[in-house]
């Protein structure tokens, strides 16, 4: 017999503390669709798709001894063509994608980029939680990795 509580819903919140406050504010907002949800103050934005909560707060020089091994952050999209679609918009606004979307092992479709603190950011179809099947045969269209990371 568990003493587990009810299943939890997720992962649906991440805070970073950046140093370029205001272009990642930007970035999420005009470029990845996100909407500000709560501005406290100055140095703190909440933000949202509507199914998530993304924190951003300024790095301070008190804060700036904090180290953290964060290797991306994951922007769910419903299907592989709008891992596509996502990259063709951003490159046609200028950004640099750090890979070109391709077909992990999995089934998944993915690319990373990085936002303008660096964080690096995975627009990813990740068929069990993206709402949509993908099968995982055949290896890749452009690429293989072993997982989805």
């Amino acid at each position: 017999m568990s003493d587990r509580p009810a299943p939890h819903l997720g992962l649906r919140h991440v805070a970073l503390f950046v140093r370029a406050f205001e272009e990642t504010k930007r970035f999420y907002v005009d470029l990845l669709g996100f909407r500000i949800e709560w501005e406290p103050d100055a140095d703190n934005s909440y933000l949202s798709s509507g199914t998530d909560n993304l924190a951003l707060h300024r790095l301070s020089t008190t804060d700036a001894r904090r180290e953290t091994v964060l290797d991306h952050i994951g922007v769910i999209v419903r299907s592989p063509d709008d891992v596509d679609a996502w990259a063709r918009f951003l490159e046609a606004r200028g950004v640099v994608l750090e890979t070109q979307p391709r077909r992990h092992r999995d089934g998944a479709r993915s690319f990373y980029l990085a936002d303008p603190d660096g964080n690096r950011v995975q627009v990813i179809h990740h068929p069990p939680i993206s709402g949509q099947p993908s099968s995982p045969e055949g290896a890749s269209d452009r690429g293989d990795e072993s997982s989805t990371g």
